[in-house]
């Protein structure tokens, strides 16, 4: 009985993971076409017709649909299947992590699941239209601070980190004249300071700008990419502070032990 209730949890969990992905596709989709979030039901992104329940159900439909429109026949936007499958995956491991696992407070459990959504807008919307989105952002910055104040992070540590990750890229982009980075890579900056604190945000900056490096490098010995062509930096800051959040501090110790 006990395994078939824990079961049943991890089925509920990954459902929910998959409406929430499917949400967030909505709402990628939407504000960059510069659609209310709360303009109606869903409509195909290509021919605009509104789509009947059983086209709209996460995942299912997209493999019922064979992923293209029932009517135009035109693709369902790739990113679309991804997306709902890593949050129904996400919101399993997570829930085994911090309740199964560690029987953990449900507030580190919803720290974890905000956090991880707002970071995928972030990696996705940046990736596919070259924007982080104000909004998001500044939603991230708030509630990523009253998060950790609840689960017992130092907010004068926040409040430094907040400077020094957003004081960071808004030299740059002050220096460069908004020719380097854009104004949301300064907002992403403050927000990982928040939500990392001092020094891990330091650490996080380091990683995303070490593996964008090397990613521009392949695509460079590729030929997908010449030097002056330019690439999104969000998404690497925003995998960088989801490695940070949970190995960051532990890095960073490790580091300080071997120095001495």
């Amino acid at each position: 009985m006990e395994i078939f209730e824990i079961t049943l949890k991890y089925i509920i969990v990954f459902l929910f993971g998959l409406i929430i992905g499917s949400f967030i596709n909505c709402l990628i989709w939407r504000y960059s076409n510069n659609i209310k979030i709360t303009s109606g039901r869903s409509r195909c992104v290509n021919c605009g017709r509104q789509l009947r329940w059983f086209e709209n159900i996460p995942f299912f439909s997209y493999l019922f649909l064979l992923g293209k429109c029932r009517t135009c026949k035109r693709p369902i936007p790739r990113y679309y299947l991804p997306v709902e499958l890593f949050f129904g995956i996400m919101f399993v491991l997570i829930f085994w992590s911090f309740i199964i696992q560690n029987g953990a407070d449900w507030i580190y459990l919803l720290r974890a699941l905000f956090m991880m959504s707002i970071l995928v807008i972030i990696f996705f919307t940046d990736a596919l239209y070259q924007i982080i989105w104000p909004a998001i952002v500044w939603l991230g910055v708030v509630f990523g601070f009253a998060f950790n104040v609840l689960v017992g992070k130092d907010p004068i540590n926040m409040l430094i980190g907040f400077a020094i990750g957003g004081g960071f890229f808004l030299l740059q982009y002050l220096v460069s004249k908004g020719k380097w980075i854009g104004g949301g890579d300064v907002r992403l900056g403050a927000m990982m300071g928040v939500w990392l604190g001092w020094p891990v945000v330091i650490f996080a900056i380091f990683i995303a700008y070490a593996s964008g490096a090397i990613f521009g490098l392949l695509l460079m010995i590729s030929k997908r990419k010449k030097l002056s062509s330019k690439i999104a930096f969000g998404p690497f800051l925003a995998l960088a502070t989801f490695f940070c959040l949970y190995h960051g501090e532990q890095i960073l110790n490790w580091y300080l032990v071997l120095s001495k």
